[in-house]
């Protein structure tokens, strides 16, 4: 957290020269100094609550994580989301008052937003085509993923263009890995995240710890060969644990490792704030995107965005301060002790 420096607090006074050495006296600084800077540190604080007060900011509330997969015209499955329902997705996000940001930005915290927006996580698995495909001029192609999000930023200002893409050996579609390598770059450099989902996809839950690391830990060794980039967080297929929740997180693979600050499930519900006692960075639930159909009448993204914004209480709402974590007081038995010098109840 930075401190202005208030010139003109304080008084200076100068010892006298003595016997003429001509050496420059040392300042001695008046004790009213240390009183005026804390009480302008309080003042500054309080300004802040009362900022965060005005726009109900609550970053202890919950955060949406939307699950994508492909973005086509005729879906197979209930997975699938066409191009037109994505920018319905999009432009109701905006309308509601979310900003995008990383799963990677996420779980550290980071969700540099503005004040009384909210943030929400848009996660895309299986690493297809339809998420990202260059032209001939290395821009994404019309009606993918990228493209189309795009479109929603520049269309509603403020609304991020980010997301998270889970990788695996599919790699878009590419098999040449100066093809695969360009489409990862791509998406690094224009500020996307690219995060683990096993090499093949397979499920793990009962398979022997080196069998999972193996998963992990290739496509993970092969994501930094192409892009430079180690992921910071890992999709689950099928949202299953292995064995032991921690080898997801933590492994090694031959003389390289993981280490991943979040793993994410395939739940129902929306996530615990990441300075919430309730988050469990090993299994953080995220939301199938789909329209209030059979179990999703419920479970999942238009029901949940309903739920979110009749119950506003309960939903994440920044301050726009990266440094503090702001929320109102009675909600302070919620806060993780490891923020506790962030906090900033109003």
């Amino acid at each position: 957290m930075r401190l202005r420096v208030i010139s003109g607090v304080g008084v200076v006074t100068v010892a006298a020269i003595v016997s003429g050495c001509g050496s420059e006296p040392a300042p001695q600084v008046n004790k009213s100094t240390k009183a005026d800077t804390a009480a302008a540190s309080k003042q500054a604080k309080a300004a802040k609550a009362a900022a965060a007060a005005k726009v109900k900011a609550n970053e202890l509330g919950q955060v949406p994580v939307l699950m994508y997969h492909r973005i086509i015209k005729n879906p197979a499955t209930t997975d699938d989301r066409t191009p037109e329902q994505f920018r319905a997705d999009l432009d109701r996000l905006a309308r509601d008052g979310y900003v995008p940001v990383t799963a990677a930005e996420f779980v550290t915290g980071k969700m540099d937003i503005p004040a009384g927006k909210h943030p929400v996580v848009l996660t895309f698995d299986d690493s297809s085509p339809s998420q990202l495909t260059l032209d001939e001029l290395g821009q994404p192609k019309p009606d993918t993923a990228v493209a189309i999000l795009r479109e929603a930023a520049a269309k509603h200002p403020g609304f991020r263009p980010v997301a998270t893409f889970y990788v695996t050996r599919d790699m878009f579609g590419k098999t040449v890995k100066e093809e695969q390598a360009q489409i990862l770059l791509w998406l690094k450099d224009n500020g996307f995240d690219l995060g683990n989902h096993t090499r093949d996809h397979l499920n793990l839950r009962g398979r022997p710890k080196n069998d999972v690391e193996e998963q992990i830990g290739s496509i993970a060794k092969e994501i930094g060969a192409l892009a430079y980039a180690k992921p910071v967080t890992i999709a689950l297929p099928y949202g299953n644990q292995p064995s032991k929740k921690e080898w997801a997180a933590r492994g090694k693979l031959g003389d390289a490792s993981y280490d991943h600050k979040g793993v994410f499930l395939a739940g129902y519900t929306p996530a615990a704030s990441p300075f919430s006692r309730s988050f469990d960075p090993l299994g953080i639930p995220r939301i199938k995107a789909m329209d209030k159909k059979g179990d999703c009448a419920q479970f999942c993204s238009t029901a949940w965005l309903d739920w979110l914004k009749s119950n506003p209480d309960m939903r994440y709402t920044s301050d726009g301060d990266v440094t503090t974590v702001a929320y109102p007081k009675f909600k302070n038995p919620f806060l993780r002790t490891t923020f506790k010098t962030y906090a900033l109840a109003y």
